[in-house]
Parts: structure tokens; sequence; C-alpha cells
């Protein structure tokens, strides 16, 4: 296949392209572009960070986003604009930012110096994520010297950039005219006819997983459809009752609408991995892929979520806990695709609770992820919906822990009875994460931490880590 990109006001043509080949790899070997370093190669050390762009959703100017080379696959990159560590250079002179970590200490061994620098200027000039708080920013950028503290200040004295793309715009637009490559369809319709041809594809919207297949698992991706381009699967739909969001919409782009929907929402996407992977990943794909780990799947059931299905025969809903069959096994028909998630809106008498353990606070994945909606109706509980990821091979409900819950007084009692079914629904596995033990004892704690919540008596455990030292 031919990709076409702009890096330093150059467009760059490639063809015969390798559709598995990483942008890292191309950036490094190819183009000589050695600032940008390989770390872990899989997305998880910000190493590899660089800044992609493309136009708005209005049209109107280029959107900048943060992302890891190392599981770009290049063809994600036909028709954008791309920046790298290199790209800020100013003849011999620092720029205001690099002058900044230079002054403060910033840059120990150096490693992850262009990381941190590339995600820091994604800040100064308001790329995807610039208004969360720096550590945020930065929480996908490893540093071994532990230097965090010289760099997180450098960060707090960095300026604003004001960056004039109008004429980058304008190529991006043109860029964007050309007759898109088989494998990279537009429209859903288009998918759905090239699914039926091929239902045996591999789809690749943000490749945080497969970026992986192809750099740990060294597997061949025979016949790879790229679907990080389909307008229509890239829609948030927001009202009284509910969102739609489409399955090609990035975590980071629906960060605020989960935060609207609910705040445990949106503090569980917070730390959904880093923002280099959240302005990358998908709602689709980290439903698609199965994961009995995943975050957001448990989150969603626990909400009552709607799973839409398409294929060249039409459609089909489903309520999302019935997607999942066994490991990695899906209720997914030949030549289907995720179209569109439905996540309902709480309502007035919902407590809802959402709550992901792990051993770091940052980019790490759950030990066990709860999520919890009771409906609560003159001190009694009408209705539970629980899920937990973590605890089985798939996202998975709570079914005895609900029949304990509903129907009964919303107590402490009540509360006790329910986390020992907890043991009923589920028998979890030992590994490194956790023993089989810690997760049932953990999603026990996280149903009474609800309890409390509840009463108003939550203490973060932040809180507690600061006021202890």
């Amino acid at each position: 296949m031919e990709v076409r990109f702009i890096l330093d006001g150059e467009t760059i043509e490639l063809a015969d392209v390798d559709p598995t080949a990483t942008l890292l790899d191309h950036l490094r070997y190819t183009l000589r572009r050695t600032g940008t370093k390989e770390g872990c190669a899989e997305g998880d050390c910000g190493a590899c960070t660089v800044l992609v762009g493309e136009p708005d959703p209005n049209g109107e100017a280029v959107a900048w986003r943060a992302v890891n080379a190392c599981i770009q696959l290049l063809p994600m990159l036909d028709g954008k604009a791309l920046l790298t560590v290199e790209s800020l250079a100013q003849g011999e002179a620092l720029t205001p930012l690099q002058a900044c970590m230079a002054e403060n200490g910033s840059s120990q061994c150096g490693f992850c110096t262009p990381g941190f620098v590339m995600s820091l200027y994604g800040r100064c000039i308001g790329a995807a994520g610039a208004a969360l708080p720096v550590a945020d920013v930065v929480a996908g950028n490893l540093c071994r010297c532990t230097g965090y503290g010289p760099i997180l200040e450098a960060a707090e004295t960095a300026v604003p950039v004001v960056r004039d793309d109008a004429a980058l715009l304008a190529r991006l637009h043109a860029l964007g005219e050309r007759a898109p490559d088989p494998i990279v369809p537009r429209t859903a319709e288009a998918l759905a006819d090239l699914l039926a041809e091929h239902p045996d594809a591999c789809l690749v919207a943000g490749a945080t997983d497969v970026g992986l297949w192809v750099t740990k698992e060294l597997r061949t991706i025979e016949t790879p459809i790229f679907i990080g381009e389909i307008a229509d699967l890239r829609t948030i739909e927001e009202d009284a009752d509910g969102v739609r969001i489409g399955a090609a919409v990035r975590y980071a782009e629906a960060h605020a609408v989960f935060a609207r929907l609910h705040p445990d929402l949106g503090e569980l996407t917070r730390r959904f991995a880093a923002l280099q992977v959240r302005n990358a990943a998908t709602i689709g794909g980290n439903i698609a892929n199965g994961s009995p780990i995943g975050d957001g799947p448990p989150a969603f059931i626990a909400l009552g979520a709607e799973l839409t299905l398409r294929s060249k025969a039409g459609r089909r809903t489903i309520p999302l806990e019935a997607y999942f069959l066994d490991y990695r096994q899906q209720d997914l028909r030949p030549g289907e695709f995720v179209e569109s998630l439905w996540i309902p809106r709480p309502g007035p008498d919902d407590l809802v609770h959402i709550s992901k353990l792990t051993r770091r606070f940052d980019s790490d994945i759950s030990a066990v992820c709860g999520a919890f909606k009771l409906t609560i109706q003159d001190g009694r509980i009408t209705a539970a919906r629980i899920a937990f990821g973590g605890m089985a091979a798939t996202p998975r409900r709570a079914r005895a822990c609900e029949t304990a819950l509903t129907g009964a007084a919303f107590t402490r009692a009540t509360i006790e009875a329910a986390a020992e079914a907890l043991h009923g629904d589920y028998t979890p596995l030992t590994d490194v994460r956790g023993s089989s033990g810690y997760r049932l004892e953990a999603a026990g704690n996280l149903l009474r931490r609800l309890w409390h919540k509840a009463q108003g008596e939550t203490v973060s455990v932040l809180d507690l880590e600061h006021a202890h030292g």
C-alpha cells in the first residue's frame, strides 16, 4: 500500500509499505531520526513519543496528539502530519522548552528526554490532553533515573507555544482528498462490504493491542483493515437519556463525555493507561479484543451498556455482557464488527461507584476493576448491576452478589452478605498482579467502599498517602 504524510513541511511518499511496519522503525532505520528512542516497544515508557496532527472535526485547525511511535503502524500515519524531537530544532539554539529542561537539571542519562520533551511540547501547543495536570501529561513517560521532580519543575515553567499551521492544514486537506487505499475504508458501509469479502481480516483502529502482537509476539497480520479514519465510527451523540459512542472514538476524545455521564467513569478514563495510549486506543477496540482485564467493559456493563454490531446483512444490538462468551471468545459473527456503544445515563436514585486497583497509580494494569450501580428507593435496593474485570476469563456480572442485594435494605449487613456472595460468583486466577484470595478480598472491599461512599465517609488513597508522608 501507499502512505503519504507530512514531516517538517516535506511530503513523505512511501510505496509498497508493509502494513505492519512501525513508525518507530521507519523513523530510526529509514529516516535516521534517532532522537526518537526505543525503550519498551509496547507503548509503556514514552521514549518514542511523537506528535501526530490531522484536521480537527470542523476542519478548521490542525489537532495534535502525542502517541507512541513504537506501536503506531505506518498506514495509520497516512494523510497526517508528524513532529519528532528533531522537528523542534532551531539551528544551534535550544527551544524555550528544551532550555527549561536544561536549566532545571531535568535530564540525567538523557535517554528518556526526547520523549518527555515531545509530551511537554504537546502541552505547550495545546495538543490533546493539554488541559490535564502536568503529571498526567507525562504519566506515560518513564524516567529510569527518577528525575521526575526537575522534569515537572521544567514543565511548570515552560510557556505556551503558538504554531501557525494554516499552510499545513491546507496541505492536509489536499492529502485527504485522494482515493483511499482498499484496506483503509472511509465509511462503515465500505467496511461491511470489505469484511463480507474478508471475514477473517484483522481490524486495526489504534493498534495499542495489535501493535504489541507485531512487536512482542512477532505475529504476521495477514489481512489488516485500518478503520481509524471511518467518520461514522468516530461520532459521539449525547442526550438526556445517555451517550452513543462510535467504535473508533479514542478514549482521550471520550473522557469529557464520560466524566459528564458520571465522575467515577471520568476518573477511570483518566487512569486508563497513559495519555499517549488514550490518544490512540478506541472504545470499540477495548471491547472487541475481549480482554478479561480491560478497564472499560466492567464499568460499561454495570451502567447497563448495549453494543451495536454491524455487518453487510444488517445490525443487531445486544447487552454488552452478552458479547463476552469465554476467554478471548466473543459473540461476533463472520463479517460483523462493533459499530457503537450505548450507555444509559444513571438516574437520580442510582448509586454508582467504580474502582480500579493497581500497584501503581499511573499506567498500570488492574488487579481488580469493580463497577457498581445500585438503585435505591426508600432505603431499599430495588435493582443492582455489578461487574468486575480481573476476576474471571471475561468481564462479568456478579449475579449472586446482585441477588443478595436486590430487594434488601441498604444497610452494612446487606453489604457484608453481598460481599460474601462474591465467592459464589468468581474463582479468580493467581498471577503476578494478585493471588486468587487477594482478588476476592479486594472485590469485597470495593463493595464496602461503595457503602462508605454513600455514607459520605470516603477518603482518597492519595489523601492517606499524603497524610502519612
